[in-house]
């Protein structure tokens, strides 16, 4: 395709639209230097062979270790679907906020309600504008009764949060800590990080989105049991991540080798399946919770129930959208669906937003975020948006039509005939179930 912007895609309700230009693969070589943050683990993960990188919260990330001549990144799905694997994934920069209004402060920032997430336990989150845009979907971390961590997606939310404070309003320090955390992921990542904290933690009995603090390698850690993956695994968040990077990094490939353990980027294949999403690729801050599946996350706390006490940032535009949808009316355009095509098995990363029509010969209507080869099914996946037709599920929360048809417009390296598009079909995500039960996935159909 011409690498034209397509205006056919009604993206009339943001003021800053997904650039649809399909320019391909460009080549062209990152610049590494001084201006964007190397992590302590960067030359870490060069020794293990990461060959490509992307940045992400303005910090260089590893983002693939297998070349596509040596099979690519699905040799490293197959790793974390066998055997386990570890992540550097110090992008994940840690936002600390600390002081006598902490859970004030984060109640009023996050739409969950922070006053029932008890000490020592972790949750998912989604922060909002005051228009309802989300600003970050984080891992939120309650160390204690005046301690939360952020454990941020990919924007400048540890800025906000100062700006958010600017008056003092909240008594609380904002500040971001030397935590640079690493993820072990795969059905023998409990095996694994027992070897590594020995009888200092249960890890059997932890719960998901639990939290435990262990010493590994004489660095102080604090472990969840939680993941980018679906798949089983633990974040480690190592204090004084600059001191201790090599000897924590060590350590785990030491203990790592009696159970095949490989260092892998975050296999987005996986993670694809699970229908995690990517921010700044399948929603961002003109994307409202509703429209990109994330609508259980407003107020109410993975339960069903809409009865947060507290005010929030961006609670009025949001009620004012539940309200809507209630009536059957549509206040915003497009709608995150999963779908499964046509085409060539798609093993790599996209470099444009595909677009996707509803007949051959008419112009696009929206387009796909994220796509990725299923090869337990045989068929290639995706999230992508389209136009919102008002469908709401047995639960009241928008989604696609299942079963709807459109073209996607593919590359010709994955068309199934060059210049013609493929098929795709909404269905439910998630495509594959999580090793451990969400409100994500139980809301979501």
């Amino acid at each position: 395709m011409i690498p034209h912007h397509i205006t056919s895609v009604d993206q009339s309700d943001r003021t800053v639209p997904y650039n649809l230009r399909q320019t391909g693969r460009t080549p062209i070589e990152m610049l590494i230097f001084t201006r964007v943050r190397k992590s302590p683990f960067w030359h870490l993960s060069i020794e293990q062979g990461a060959w490509r990188a992307t940045i992400y919260n303005r910090i260089y990330h590893p983002f693939g270790y297998v070349r596509p001549e040596d099979g690519g990144a699905m040799v490293e799905y197959r790793a974390l679907k066998e055997n386990v694997t570890l992540w550097n994934v110090a992008v994940e920069r840690q936002i600390r906020v600390k002081g006598p209004d902490a859970e004030a402060f984060v109640d009023y920032v996050i739409t969950r309600d922070a006053t029932k997430i008890p000490a020592m336990k972790a949750r998912y989150v989604i922060l909002c504008n005051s228009k309802g845009g989300v600003l970050n979907d984080p891992i939120l971390l309650r160390l204690s009764q005046d301690e939360f961590w952020f454990s941020l997606a990919d924007s400048d939310i540890g800025i906000y949060l100062q700006g958010v404070n600017h008056d003092k309003s909240f008594d609380v320090e904002i500040d971001e800590l030397d935590i640079c955390p690493l993820q072990v992921q795969g059905p023998k990542s409990l095996a694994l990080m027992q070897d590594l904290v020995g009888d200092q933690v249960s890890l059997s009995e932890m719960p998901y989105y639990g939290l435990a603090e262990a010493n590994i390698a004489g660095c102080e850690c604090v472990i969840s049991q939680t993941g980018f993956s679906g798949e089983a695994g633990f974040e480690i968040y190592p204090r004084d991540s600059t001191l201790h990077a090599e000897a924590l990094w060590y350590t785990i490939l030491k203990a790592g080798e009696a159970h095949n353990l490989m260092v892998t980027a975050p296999p987005h294949c996986r993670r694809i399946q699970a229908g995690i999403l990517s921010w700044g690729q399948d929603m961002d801050d003109q994307h409202n919770p509703f429209q990109c599946n994330l609508g259980y996350q407003v107020s109410l706390s993975g339960k069903g129930e809409w009865n947060k006490a507290g005010d929030y940032i961006g609670k009025r535009a949001l009620e004012q959208m539940r309200t809507q949808l209630r009536a059957g009316e549509r206040p915003y355009k497009l709608q995150l669906v999963g779908l499964v095509m046509g085409g060539k098995p798609i093993e790599d990363f996209a470099p444009d937003f595909w677009p996707l029509a509803t007949g051959e010969d008419q112009s696009p209507c929206g387009f796909i975020t994220s796509p990725w080869y299923h090869p337990d099914i045989g068929r290639n996946i995706a999230m992508g948006y389209v136009p919102f037709d008002g469908t709401l599920n047995q639960r009241g929360f928008p989604i696609g039509t299942y079963g709807k048809q459109f073209k996607a417009y593919l590359p010709d390296e994955y068309a199934e005939y060059p210049g013609r598009p493929v098929d795709a079909e909404v269905v439910p995500m998630p495509f594959t179930k999580s090793y451990f039960d969400s409100a994500r996935e139980r809301f979501a159909t």
